[in-house]
């Protein structure tokens, strides 16, 4: 599986419940948007850590503070620096500039799913693709099982560098191609800026090689 952010609610209840850990650089409510200085005073939508709806306040000072948790899907940041997914074992990670700890905001709970190899028959083509985020952000299931269909096909089933290949095709399709603005993808959105790694793992039948 893909990395899982935290449950909603659980980052925003630490830090109601222990305010020294944001060094009162952070809030723990949640807006609409970033509150402004000009909005003092005035009211706008907010939901705190027991809330499953929104509900309007008067906006305080506290309130200008930056937000525990900011950005949505991928883009979302704890404390403006890591992203939720990427926290297992950042134990000794502070946000940029300060020495405000991380580690309590983040999960230490992954997503984990078992698949067991022996209820199912497997054949040659029939493999689990590992990759980290430079892959998934640019490419989605869809497209890696296209890929996976395409190299796979053009190898004799016996030959044990398919599944070399087919990594490398998903890397330098992540990637993508140098062009007069940097690394582009076919539909000319940017190629992958994180790091690209992939395994391909074949599951089982005859030609498979472990």
């Amino acid at each position: 599986p893909r990395n899982s952010p935290t449950p909603e609610g659980r980052r925003p209840r630490r830090g109601f419940l222990k305010p020294e850990l944001l060094g009162g650089e952070f809030t723990h409510l949640e807006f609409p948007r970033r509150v402004q200085p000009k909005e003092l005073g005035q009211r706008m939508l907010y939901r705190d850590q027991n809330m499953t709806g929104w509900a309007y306040k008067k906006i305080e000072l506290e309130d200008l503070r930056f937000p525990l948790v900011c950005g949505e899907g991928k883009k979302a940041r704890v404390m403006a620096t890591i992203g939720v997914t990427q926290g297992l074992g950042d134990h000794n990670l502070n946000i940029c500039r300060a020495t405000l700890p991380i580690k309590p905001f983040l999960s230490c709970f992954p997503e984990v799913r078992v698949y067991d190899l022996t209820q199912y028959e497997h054949c040659p083509d029939d493999v689990l693709v590992l990759g980290t985020d430079g892959l998934w952000d640019v490419t989605s299931d869809c497209e890696v099982a296209a890929t996976v269909d395409r190299v796979l096909s053009a190898y004799e089933p016996n030959d044990p560098s398919r599944y070399t290949a087919l990594a490398q095709a998903l890397v330098l399709g992540a990637r993508g191609t140098p062009r007069d603005r940097g690394w582009r993808l076919p539909n000319n959105k940017l190629g992958s800026g994180d790091d690209i790694s992939v395994f391909v793992i074949p599951l089982g039948g005859p030609g498979s090689y472990s």
